[in-house]
């Protein structure tokens, strides 16, 4: 069993922010996969199961708000006995450009509040991420930055970006970290 978590804000007005890039990633692969998440109040997300040949994956979208998004990961790990080898968080990252990825193994939280979260509820930093880039930020807060909304263009940008993030899940589970660095970095 795989658990890919895509991190964001709930809440329509947080719906096309930078920060909920990770939630785009994983309802792209929902509606690739023709599934509808569903609330789940004791595991603190919304949930969408389905099997990928022999595997079950879970993608969640934590109700929590970013930067708690350790406590519904570690809830949905616990409930479904899910080992942090087979966890892939999904997350924005500022020092990225636009339209480009990177996986990594592992790694410290960056500045990123709901990573420092996962690491904390986990007790660990061991677990895999793949990285969206939402950069360059311009000379204002990255606490402002993320919040806002992608401009139209970014969000035609963004898509082929959230197909090649999918993809490279998939890849990533068949070949491993390693050869997913080296096709998609």
């Amino acid at each position: 069993m795989k658990l890919i978590a895509g991190l964001g804000n709930i809440g329509e007005k947080y719906t096309w922010t930078r920060h909920n890039v990770g939630f785009m990633v994983v309802d792209k692969w929902a509606i690739n996969q023709n599934i509808k998440f569903k609330e789940n109040k004791k595991l603190q997300c919304n949930i969408a199961k389905f099997k990928r040949g022999d595997e079950d994956i879970i993608l969640i979208k934590p109700t929590t708000y970013m930067n708690l998004s350790g406590s519904a990961v570690s809830a949905v790990m616990s409930y479904y006995k899910i080992a942090v080898e087979d966890l892939l968080v999904v997350f924005d990252d500022l020092s990225i450009e636009l339209g480009k990825i990177r996986f990594r193994p592992n790694g410290s939280d960056g500045g990123h509040n709901g990573i420092k979260s996962i690491i904390k509820s986990l007790n660990t930093s061991e677990f895999a991420r793949l990285k969206i880039g939402i950069g360059p930020q311009p000379p204002i807060p990255a606490e402002e930055f993320v919040l806002q909304n992608f401009y139209k263009y970014q969000l035609e940008n963004l898509k082929p970006v959230l197909k090649t993030a999918v993809e490279g899940i998939e890849f990533y589970f068949d070949e491993g970290m390693q050869k997913t660095q080296n096709f998609y970095n």
